[in-house]
Parts: C-alpha cells; structure tokens; sequence
C-alpha cells in the first residue's frame, strides 16, 4: 500500500539525506517568526507577492494579501506569502516580453521549492498573470488566480479617459500639432488616476477575462476595480476557496484543459481582447501539451462577434463592464459558443457558475448577439509569402477601408532605424504606403517589443493623417489601435521573409482572403535570401539573455522557452 502524499510542513523538503531531520529543521527557522506546532500542522497556502515600487498596477497588493490570508485563516488553513519577480509594462527594460519566461521560471520554482499544498497566484499587469499561470501549470500544485483589478477612469476637461488607448490618442494629437506641451501634461496627469491595471480592454483586462472563463478565477473575478471593497471580499473568498482546493487536489491541469482554452479564446474574440492575449493563452496551453491552432482560432473568430463596447474597440471602460455584470453576462450572451461543462477553480462547472450568478440587467456596455459591436470577428490570422507561420490583425480596431489595401512599402530595419528616421521631414512616405518594421520579434529586438504600433510619420501626421498599414514582426499593446499586422511569423531574425523586403517593393493585404504577401518574384526573393548576412547567433551573449536567445519560440508557439514545454498532444480549438 502506497504512503500518502506528504502534506503541509512535510512537502518538498531540502534534502539532508534524513526526512526527519529537514522537517525538524524547517521547523526551527519558521519558529523565528512566531508560528505554533498547531498552526504548522494546518494546510500551508502560499500567496505570490508581486508588489514593487516599480508597479503601481500592483500598490494593492499588501492590502489583497491581507484579505486573502484572512480568508486562508478562517477556512483552517495557513498563509505563507512570498516574494516572485514582478514586471510592470512601461518599466521593463528591453520588453516587458523578454521577462515573463523568467517570472514564470521563478513561479514554477518557487512553488516546488516551499512547502505549500495550494497557492493563490496573485498578479495583474499584463505578463505577470500569464507568467504565473505558465509556472502553475508546468508545478501543477493546485492554484487560484487572484488579479489586482483595473483602474478607475480619469477625466479631463469633462472628458472621460483613461491607460492606456487615450495615451496613444493623445499622443498622436500632440505629435501631430494639435495640443499645447501644457495640454500634454494635464492630460498626462488623469491617465492613471488611481491604483490597478488599465481600465480599458487591454492585455491585463483581456487576460483577466479570458483567466475568468478558463475557470482558473472565482466568479465575477475579473472586472472588480482594484479599488472597491468587493475586490478585498474576493480575496477573501480565494483564501477561502484555496483551502478547500488543496483538500480536494484540484490542480491545474483538471481545469485548463483543452475545452477550457476554447472558452478562454472564444472570450477573447468576444470582448475585442488583446491581441497578446493570443502569445500568452499558447504559452500557458503548451506547459499542459496543448496547442493552439492558428487557423481554428480564425474559425472562431468568424462564427464570435465582438460584443462589448469597450475601448480600444468601442467606447466603455472596465469601470462600466463591472457595472454591467462583468464576464457572466457575456458569457450568457454567448450562449452555446461557451462549454459549460468546464470545470473551475470553485468545484462546480462553468454552467453551473453562470446560472448561480445573479440575473442579467439592462445595461448598454454588452451587445446582443444579435446586435454586436464588430461582426466580423476582432482578429483574423493572415498567411501568405510574408508570414509562412502566421500572422494577426485585430480587425475590430482596424480601418475598415484599409482591411484590403495594396502599397509601397517603405521598410526599417530595426528599432534605432525607426527612430533615426520615422519623423524625418525627407522621409520619402505617403499615407498609402505600408511601414514595414523588422528585426523587431521575440529575438531580433529581443523581446518583441510593442513596437508594432508604429506611430504616423510625423510629416503625415501634420497633415491629418491618422492610420495607414502597419506591418511588423512585433506586438503592440492590447490598449492600440489602427490597421496593424503583427506577430509575422518566422520573424525577420529568424531567416523570416520579412528579412527580404526592400522599400519601393509592393505588398499586399487581403484581410478577406486572409493573406499578406509581398508582389515579387520568387527568382527575386532566393537572390535575396543568398545576399543576407548570417542569422544572428547566441555567441558572445551570457546569463539570461543568452538563455533567452538560444531557447525562445515564435509568436505562433507563445513566444516560450523551448525547453519548457512538453510535447503537445492535444490541439485547440
């Protein structure tokens, strides 16, 4: 007869060569801090620590620590906080990218290194809720995500705004001539106006939505502003429920299965989500061996319609999505698109969830199926000579009229081209050419960037111009907009073809067709290809980065270390 699984205190224990002498051991040290023989014989939860001074979308934290190990407590079990990396968007240096592997490196260690029976994974700003649920996946310990919540939305000049699409709106305004350095600045001050993660819908709102219907998050988890009381009553709960899961052994990989991630995706569709959202849902699915389909994700985006009027898509802010419901109401709307015989982190399955929340009720934030804010499906994936592997455009934030577009490309090589040269009064560019960046993806930036955002030529810009087609081997924010092709697929550093594009050359997007190409000749393109430098190498590159460089995946593989992921047996959708 097979021991039991060891428990508490008695879990993964360093190893002396004596069992015995590693409980006693550990014993002693946890004394220091004040704990009891009795408090150390209950369930351990660990809770993640992503505060920093560096992230403000996290200055919630201690508070959501508090109630969350008050939860633990009355529920019978113990809570032991503990520090992870912690990465906040805008203070990331090269890329916010470039570290989530690392932080999910960090989690999955840590929580095979301590003790703990369950733990509660608490983040919020964009790569730490994929990179936490990365490293529970791959620890498979049972976990509960618990997110920061957004923020509230700021005002100006009795204009209602908020992080970050009406930064970039902005922005372009004042680059374009047509706000003062004063203007800038007011505005400047009212685009975070409190604590939490952007409140519009993008990649932390998107992935907290997607996380939600997963079923990895309590109920109603997703939409709280990090600012309400309700968001400290949800920690509590999830002390709560992570006692409970850690009794049944209700890990990871019983809830993120494949029909999980279907929802997760058909989510995404429905809310006009992050297009980085894409990366992070294949990243997390491939720590379980699960794949993410390119063209079956397109197939769901022609049968999903967008539903919630949020921007950059629409019009709202998460503020008036909590004030609408949250995610239950889209999902009801969804109806038979959603698997409800998922099962979640609270026991029950997902349909079981939805008909224990409280009614729907009037509000203008989500669309009918009927009546939806986009039609066509927030993102397609596009092929073609350009993007063998896959590319994707959000067309739902797109110029309609520039969906199907042919033009010039005019082509720069790498970020410091970019900016040598993007606001050069003889740069030769009319509104109907196509920028093209590269050497911009998860190796050749490194990191890949949210560059692919490229802003208007300023000489365009002057002139009124407000999109044009932008195409790149990088990301942009889930918070942008505008006609943008991305995650180009192999990427330029990797012996891409977008590597062989020259300016002057034609290229062309049919977004219907589902197709980027470039309009030369395949004799044209091998001459090309035999002219290229050598691919750059790891050689001379040390520590992480060259951990990074030699290991990373592309785009349409999550962008995670090869290393990382077992082999995929299953596929989505």
């Amino acid at each position: 007869m097979s021991k039991p699984a060891p428990k508490g205190m008695q879990r993964n224990l360093a190893n002396y060569g004596d069992a015995g002498f590693s409980v006693f051991l550990r014993k002693a040290f946890i004394k220091a801090l004040g704990y009891t023989d009795e408090a150390l014989s209950r369930p351990i939860i660990g809770i993640v620590d992503t505060a920093s001074g560096y992230n403000a979308c996290h200055r919630n934290v201690p508070d959501l620590i508090e109630a969350a190990s008050r939860g633990v407590m009355l529920a019978g079990g113990i809570p032991v906080p503990f520090p992870v990396i912690s990465i906040q968007e805008s203070f990331a240096n090269p890329t916010s990218m470039y570290l989530r592997n690392l932080m999910a490196m960090d989690a999955e260690e840590m929580i095979r290194a301590q003790p703990m029976d369950a733990v509660i994974l608490l983040g919020g700003c964009d790569k730490t809720v994929p990179a936490l649920l990365m490293g529970a996946a791959s620890a498979n310990v049972p976990a509960i995500m618990l997110v920061t919540g957004p923020m509230l939305a700021g005002s100006w000049r009795g204009e209602k705004l908020g992080a970050c699409t009406d930064c970039r709106r902005f922005w372009a305004r004042y680059r374009a001539g047509e706000m003062t350095d004063a203007e800038i600045n007011e505005v400047n001050a009212e685009l975070a106006p409190t604590i939490g993660t952007c409140g519009v819908m993008g990649t932390a709102s998107t992935m907290a939505l997607t996380v939600e219907a997963m079923g990895m998050m309590l109920p109603g988890g997703a939409a709280v502003p990090a600012v309400h009381a309700e968001r400290r009553r949800l920690a509590e709960q999830t002390g709560a429920r992570a006692v409970s899961m850690a009794a049944e052994g209700l890990t990871p990989d019983r809830i993120m299965t494949p029909a999980a991630f279907r929802n997760a995706l058909r989510v995404l569709l429905a809310v006009g989500g992050s297009t980085n959202a894409l990366i992070h849902l294949t990243a997390m699915a491939g720590r379980l061996g699960i794949g993410i389909d390119l063209e079956g994700f397109d197939k769901l985006g022609r049968e999903t319609p967008v539903l919630v009027d949020l921007k950059p898509t629409g019009q709202h802010y998460m503020e008036d999505l909590y004030k609408a419901g949250g995610l239950t109401p889209i999902l009801r709307e969804l109806g038979s698109l959603i698997d409800r015989s998922c099962l979640t982190v609270t026991g029950q399955t997902l349909g079981e969830t939805i008909d224990a929340a409280p009614p729907s009720w009037q509000q203008d934030v989500i669309r009918p199926l009927g009546n939806p804010v986009y039609a066509n499906g927030a993102m397609a994936v596009l092929r073609g000579n350009l993007a063998p592997d896959g590319a994707i455009i959000k067309q739902a934030a797109a110029t309609q009229s520039l969906l199907q577009h042919e033009g010039r490309a005019v082509v720069f090589d790498g970020l410091p081209d970019l900016a040598a040269r993007l606001d050069s009064p003889d740069l030769d560019v009319t509104a109907d050419d196509i920028l093209v960046l590269r050497n911009a993806g998860p190796k050749g930036a490194p990191g890949m960037p949210e560059a692919g955002y490229i802003p208007i030529p300023k000489k365009l810009a002057l002139q009124g111009v407000k999109d044009m087609v932008r195409i790149s081997d990088a990301r942009m924010s889930g918070t942008a907009y505008g006609t943008i092709v991305l995650h180009i697929a192999p990427e330029s550093a990797a012996g891409g073809p977008l590597a062989l594009v020259q300016t002057g050359d034609h290229i062309r997007l049919d977004t219907t067709g589902r197709r980027i190409d470039l309009l030369v000749s395949d004799a044209e393109l091998q001459k090309r290809r035999a002219a290229l430098p050598p691919l750059p190498s790891g050689d001379g590159r040390r520590g992480y980065e060259k951990l990074y460089f030699d290991s990373v995946t592309q785009a349409d593989s999550g962008c995670d270390f090869d290393f990382a992921v077992p082999e995929i047996t299953q596929t989505v959708p």
